[in-house]
Formats: structure tokens, sequence, C-alpha cells
């Protein structure tokens, strides 16, 4: 069995304020560290459970958070932004059983998370089919692409909600929640039984044949509503692009990967 696992930090357990995110800020070190952990404690499990190889991508800011000498020796770790419209899906391709979203959060413009974004701080927010698009969203649908089957997920009470409405079947470990600028933590003990029990249970789904395939929809609405109305403005030229207000563009297609291209552009 072979999986990729997509990790971000913001989702990762206790960090709670934008600051925990940057590198150039003191408090970075111990998040870095603690999505290295999870990452780790993630792996092992799934390992334990029955995949043989795994294939980690570092999706947050540069993509060199996770500490490449402390992964097991049958993980891969993807360092580095390629350049790829995949971003945090970059390595993915039809070789893989299943896939693992590892401290993911809720979408831009959410409530539930003091630190909820989708890519950048860019949008207020966005929509894809009328729905507020997140990154396990985005994410989700390009594995679908590939008719890989999503998982697992972890992160924040809000993303996991959102996820199971989209995919049912998911394994999902909340480990914090929000109310606007507040996050509620629990004890690492506690982080560390709902990582390796969601964990577990993913792969013992995918091995049971309880995943559904699930089809992408006919067409995709890709709606920005950003923050600045300039960068509205700028981005209204992407090929594609139509300009909804002076805030919002929005882009029809029926190719998905015209969304993921659309998306590494107009939103950094």
């Amino acid at each position: 069995m072979k999986l990729f696992i997509s990790a971000d930090i913001e989702g990762c357990a206790g960090l709670s304020f934008t600051e925990e995110t940057h590198k150039d800020e003191a408090v970075y070190q111990r998040y870095a560290e603690e999505m290295t952990r999870e990452v780790v404690l993630v792996c092992e499990a799934a390992h334990a459970a029955g995949a043989d190889t795994i294939v980690v991508k570092d999706g947050h800011g540069d993509a060199s958070n996770i500490n490449p000498l402390a992964m097991p020796e049958y993980v891969t770790l993807i360092r580095g932004k390629s350049g790829h419209p995949y971003n945090m899906m970059f390595g993915l391709d039809e070789t893989f059983d299943g896939v693992f979203f590892l401290g993911y959060h809720a979408a831009a413009g959410s409530p539930e998370f003091a630190v909820s974004h989708t890519s950048t701080g860019n949008s207020q927010y966005i929509r894809l089919n009328g729905r507020y698009m997140s990154e396990f969203m985005l994410n989700t649908y390009t594995a679908y692409s590939l008719g890989i089957p999503v998982l697992f997920l972890s992160g924040d009470e809000a993303v996991c909600r959102d996820a199971r409405e989209l995919a049912p079947h998911i394994a999902a470990a909340g480990i914090k929640h929000g109310t606007g600028g507040a996050t509620f933590c629990v004890p690492q003990s506690v982080v560390d039984r709902r990582l390796r029990e969601a964990a577990g249970t993913a792969v013992e789904n995918l091995k049971g044949s309880l995943i559904p395939a699930v089809a992408l929809p006919d067409e995709f609405i890709y709606e920005v509503t950003y923050k600045d109305w300039k960068k509205a403005y700028q981005m209204s030229f992407y090929p594609g692009m139509e300009r909804v207000d002076r805030f919002t563009n929005r882009l029809k297609t029926e190719h998905w990967l015209e969304v993921v291209t659309a998306h590494s552009f107009v939103v950094y």
C-alpha cells in the first residue's frame, strides 16, 4: 500500500496565532517540531496498519518545515516548491492508493479558527461551486481527479466538519477548535491518541474497500473575493477570469487542472 501525505502546519496541535507559522518569529520552531512529530506519528500508525510506502509533501510556506532526518526509513519527504500547480499535492500520481491530509485548517473567512485562510491571506474567501473552499477541498478534488481516495484528515474541528460533508468516509481527527481569535487546545496525549486511531482506521477502511469512488462535478465555478480591490483588478486579467464586482473574480471551466493552475497564480 502506497500513501501520500500532504502536511500543513496551521492545523497542528496547539498552534493558535499567525506568528507561530512564520520562520522569522521565535515561536515558530516549536510548531515546526510539532509538525514533524505529528507526521512521524501518523506515518508510524499507517505503517503499522499496513502501509508499505509513504510519501510526505511538506505543504507549508516554503515547504522546509519538517525535519527530513526524522523520517522513518519507509518515508520519502518532498521539500521545497516545485512550481507545479498541484503545490501542496506535488508528487501525487496514479500510483498511490490513498491520500492523507495532516495539520489542515478552516477555510478563508471561517470564524471558527483564528488562523483560517485558503493558501494565502489575500482572499476574504474563495467559493468553489458555491461552497467556501478550503485547502482541503482544493486538494481533495486534485486527488479525486486522479482517481485516488482521500482517507484521513487532522486539524481543527471546522475543517473536519467540512471534510465529512465532502468525503463522508474520511477518518478525521479534530485536535482543537476556535471561536473568533481564541483557540481551545487539548493535551498532547489526547492529540496523539486521536491521530493514531484515525490513521489506523483510514488504512483499515482502504483495506476493507470501504472507500467509495467519487466523481468530479461536470463544471467548476471558482470565485475569489479579495481583501484588496487592486489585487482583484490585477488578477481579473488572468486568462478566463471575469470580473463579478470590484472585489470578486470568477472562472468557469470543465477541467480541474485549469482551476488549480488559476489558483496557483491568482491568490499569490
